[in-house]
């Protein structure tokens, strides 16, 4: 390993290591090593500035650039949960699964399961607060992920029961047991105003989003969360349109897709053709069904 190498690795552990609770750096390392020593074996002091003040800087900006960014990408269970329980989710999830990603995009990849594993810092509104967390997570897929050539009515004509259906990318379809999405939506608007309001208008929008919070009602429903022209969109299916989107992307073909979706369903044989008609067609004209085979 070459000198400049070894000297990169060094200030990176020390970089990445966690802030303490008071968002400083901490002088000693979780293994017990010393920051301190560490710091002034690879940073000059300066006339204004100790090794380990220099280094504390770097290390402070990057796990202020996480916090804001993990913020950003969960506003919704931010509501739910609290801004102090919030705190404390963020940090524990963020030392438990760093980043190791080069962008932070993926920051929040590995949320729901983190919180299936801790499910006290998302008490007593957990089933809340895991819906919440897994349309946030899908709602950052869809719009990050990729897109594939759409298919034509000509493909479209020569599918049968056999036939491999492939979906976009970006597309997710959620079974959830409250309605996150309005909820979602409606803080996000709550939050939209400008940055220059005051602290009373601050403090009645948080009043809002509690009350916003407590209101919500159990409610099944089914989601698809997709993309159109840079945006992400919210479309509430059916139970048959789930189950078969789902088979779709889980591999199915199309025949044992709708078997699948309509196994157990309320729905009239005699109605059953003119549902998948309309279903195949709303998602064609969306632009769901792709030639590529995505992954």
């Amino acid at each position: 390993m070459s000198e400049l190498l070894e000297i990169q690795r060094r200030v990176a552990a020390a970089i990445l290591h966690p802030l303490t609770r008071t968002e400083t750096m901490p002088r000693r390392r979780q293994d017990g090593s010393s920051n301190v020593r560490e710091a002034d074996a690879l940073i000059k002091p300066n006339d204004r500035l100790s090794s380990f003040e220099r280094l504390e800087i770097y290390n402070r900006q990057y796990w202020f650039r996480l916090y804001s960014s993990f913020e950003e990408d969960f506003p919704g269970l931010k509501a739910i949960v609290g801004n102090a329980k919030f705190e404390t989710l963020m940090r524990g999830y963020l030392t438990d699964c760093p980043s190791t990603s080069f962008t932070l995009r993926n920051l929040g990849s590995r949320l729901v399961k983190w919180l299936e594993e801790y499910p006290e810092h998302v008490e007593p509104r957990r089933a809340l607060a895991m819906d919440m967390a897994r349309l946030e997570w899908a709602h950052i897929e869809a719009f990050d992920s990729g897109e594939e050539e759409v298919l034509d009515a000509d493909d479209l004509a020569a599918i049968n029961d056999n036939s491999l259906l492939r979906l976009q990318p970006y597309l997710r379809v959620l079974e959830l047991r409250y309605p996150v999405d309005d909820l979602l939506i409606e803080l996000r608007n709550e939050s939209g105003s400008s940055d220059a309001s005051s602290n009373n208008a601050s403090s009645a929008r948080k009043r809002k989003h509690v009350r916003r919070v407590a209101a919500v009602e159990p409610e099944e429903i089914f989601l698809a969360v997709h993309r159109h022209e840079n945006s992400v969109y919210y479309k509430r299916l059916h139970r048959e349109d789930f189950l078969l989107l789902k088979g779709l992307l889980e591999g199915l073909s199309i025949g044992a897709a709708i078997n699948a979706a309509f196994a157990g369903s309320s729905l009239p044989d005699d109605q059953r053709g003119a549902f998948l008609h309309e279903a195949f067609a709303s998602w064609a004209a969306l632009g769901w069904f792709t030639r590529q085979n995505s992954n």
